[in-house]
């Protein structure tokens, strides 16, 4: 990051529209980097940081989905706003499901990609916020704990947990409501922005990944509740 100004780091293999994308970015004020193409690219996050990455798919070498997932792999969780020419919802869901935060079909208009980057950024403000202090970084429930600021945990087992941004972004809009019925739509609108996915299917997705990583029997949970027909709870102390 620049300073207290966001960096965007422009992963695009087209020189026009990526010159004009860094461009604009710049004169909203932000901090930009440009790369050519995802091996580029990780060569220069090996020694930067940035706020966003903004990634086209259909890239030369390694594709953005891959380029995500490796991130993602080595504990890289800084947000992703896919670009591509692909926009079929099945495209969407994956590039969203690889570990993506947004997904924008091209052409694409300015005002509708600059709105999109800076709901991310105020997403991850969110998030940064709430988890700024000991007292709200770190969860426990069940013999679990969860470090919101390293992404990681660990089980009523003792086993190390690695969470995906998507999953500690979850459990703390749950964490945060303290037992109280939140509806998928509300996920989805707290987590990725209201239109980003087609369909509320992956919420439940990603509350299964988090049923496996921290409840005693996934099938049978205590702490992440399902209320049918309308979305999930959280309970700390685990249903009885």
């Amino acid at each position: 990051m620049s300073g207290s100004v966001p960096q965007v780091l422009v992963v695009e293999d087209d020189p026009h529209l990526s010159a004009g994308v860094l461009e604009n970015l710049r004169a909203e004020g932000y901090a930009v980097q440009g790369a050519g193409d995802a091996e580029q690219a990780l060569v220069w996050l090996g020694s930067h940081s940035c706020g966003l990455i903004v990634l086209d798919v259909m890239l030369p070498g390694m594709d953005g989905f891959a380029m995500c997932r490796e991130l993602r792999a080595q504990g890289n969780n800084t947000p992703v706003l896919f670009l591509t020419a692909r926009g079929d919802p099945a495209d969407r869901v994956r590039g969203l499901e690889s570990g993506g935060d947004d997904y924008l079909a091209k052409p694409f208009h300015l005002q509708e990609f600059l709105l999109r980057v800076r709901a991310i950024l105020r997403r991850w403000d969110w998030y940064n916020s709430v988890s700024a202090t000991q007292a709200t970084a770190v969860l426990t429930f069940g013999g679990n704990e969860v470090d919101f600021r390293a992404f990681r945990g660990r089980n009523f087992n003792g086993e190390s947990q690695e969470l995906t941004e998507k999953e500690a972004m979850i459990l703390k809009v749950l964490a945060e409501h303290g037992g109280e019925i939140v509806s998928r739509e509300d996920l989805l609108e707290k987590v990725w922005g209201y239109d980003v996915f087609p369909s509320t299917r992956t919420v439940d997705n990603f509350i299964l990944r988090l049923r496996k990583r921290f409840e005693r029997d996934p099938a049978q949970p205590r702490h992440f509740l399902t209320v049918w027909g309308v979305g999930y709870r959280f309970l700390k102390d685990g249903e009885p």
